[in-house]
């Protein structure tokens, strides 16, 4: 084994053991996938203003986040908090994924290992620079593809998980109509730039009522063109009000809010309520 080689194989153990997550094929992905050629080239930074003393590419195999493009303050995600989620979601083998934000494609890659060459992963990013790069860097993952679009207001296509790398305060509807059944989304819902939390949701059956939960408190970069300023500020209220863990259940309009409801945005609100197994469409309430 060469040594950037044993670097991965224990990077890869400390991010699902911070993540809590017993899943083998999660821990072999992050083993599998070379961090150090999605990054780009050394010295990298690991924060705004300090670089790394040198490009040697052990220095990239750390549970921390680093500057992807630090000249315009893009940052990559946290490698835990993307184990976490991603035991949550459990994307299959087979899976036709849909990731929202692919950066340079670091985390595309790892769902491209996760559903294997009988899976697909269409990609979008709008940065048309890092698309760029994401294209190059998978190629050895023919089965995932890279556009250099918004994956807010693209056509989707259905999809048995959509992954979403940039926080939103008012997710698309046709996020939500692209699930299959079963189908997850899982994306952050973030107030502006100040911290929010992953959600997850899953269909179970209805067109209406998803099953829905916090899986952590989480910072993202915007989604381009989904920018809500209201709908943030009361966000960061709701947040600041706690209880963001008692959410069971997205629903859409025409459920209208009612004393359940931790948070209502246009056309949509979340629930600390699962509802009764018919308005689930006879799923479970859990995730």
């Amino acid at each position: 084994m060469d040594r950037v080689t044993d670097f991965r194989q224990v990077f890869a153990q400390v991010v699902v053991s911070r993540a809590g997550c017993c899943d083998p094929s999660i821990r072999e992905a992050f083993a599998r996938v070379p961090r150090h050629e999605f990054v780009g080239p050394g010295p990298w930074y690991f924060n705004e203003h300090d670089a790394t003393p040198s490009d040697d590419p052990a220095l990239v195999y750390q549970d921390v986040g680093m500057g992807l493009a630090p000249e315009r303050g893009i940052p990559t995600g946290l490698p835990s908090l993307h184990a976490r989620c991603l035991a949550a979601c459990a994307p299959r083998v087979g899976n036709r994924v849909v990731h929202v934000g692919a950066g340079s494609g670091y985390y595309t890659a790892i769902l491209a290992e996760l559903v294997g060459e009988t899976g697909r992963v269409n990609a979008f990013e709008i940065d048309a620079d890092l698309a760029a790069r994401a294209r190059e860097n998978l190629r050895r993952w023919p089965w995932a593809h890279v556009e250099p679009a918004s994956g807010a207001h693209a056509a989707l296509g259905e999809a048995d998980l959509i992954y979403v790398n940039a926080g939103v305060q008012q997710p698309p509807r046709a996020w939500l109509d692209a699930l299959r059944p079963e189908g997850r989304l899982v994306f952050p819902l973030t107030p502006g730039e100040g911290e929010g939390g992953m959600l997850l949701v899953r269909h179970v059956g209805s067109a209406r009522v998803f099953s829905a939960k916090f899986l952590c408190r989480a910072r993202f970069m915007q989604c381009v063109g989904t920018e809500d300023e209201e709908a943030g500020r009361r966000l960061a209220e709701a947040f600041a009000g706690g209880d963001h863990d008692s959410v069971r259940s997205l629903r859409l309009h025409p459920e209208e809010p009612d004393g359940s409801a931790w948070f209502s945005g246009r056309g949509w609100w979340l629930s600390t309520s699962a509802g009764s197994s018919e308005a689930m469409g006879g799923g479970r309430g859990d995730i």
